[in-house]
């Protein structure tokens, strides 16, 4: 027996097999969706921010 899980994005139910191309989601635009939502920081990892220091030279070896 396969094993189905919601798409993450709209929750349909997407089998978890070899053919199903855009597991864990359903289809393409679903996939597309959550990496655009990744990509505008709607999602996000939470945890401290780092500061970012423009006028810091990289180290030297």
């Amino acid at each position: 027996m396969a094993t189905v899980l919601p798409c993450p994005t709209c929750g349909t139910s997407v089998e978890w097999a070899p053919q199903s191309e855009w597991r864990p989601f359903c289809s393409e635009r679903c996939q597309l969706l959550d990496l655009g939502s990744w990509l505008s920081e709607s999602h996000a990892i939470p945890g401290e921010s780092i500061p970012i220091n423009d006028d810091e030279s990289p180290p030297s070896e």
